[in-house]
């Protein structure tokens, strides 16, 4: 039996929505995912930070963040904080 990884990020397109005062969907200090793939983002849900095996060679670092598409689908989507690129994944 052949092992196989279940729902692998796949690479994504990101439009950033920098960080105002007056949208109270931003986070304290930061901005957020405002277009996934060309989906409009309709709010964010949560955001939180992973980082692992920082004694390795390999360390993974990723900011992720689960967000409501306007079409009412889940999105989550994560910045490889090691390699700047964006990725999604099914939730």
């Amino acid at each position: 039996m052949t092992a196989r990884t279940v729902n692998p990020p796949r690479p994504a397109r990101v439009h950033w929505n920098p960080p105002t005062q007056s949208d109270p969907r931003t986070p304290p200090g930061r901005g957020y995912p405002a277009e996934v793939d060309g989906e409009a983002i309709e709010s964010l849900r949560e955001s939180w930070l992973v980082e692992d095996r920082w004694w390795s060679p390999a360390p993974l670092r990723r900011r992720y963040w689960e967000l409501a598409g306007r079409r009412g689908r889940n999105v989550v989507v994560f910045h490889d904080l090691c390699s700047n690129r964006w990725f999604s994944q099914s939730p």
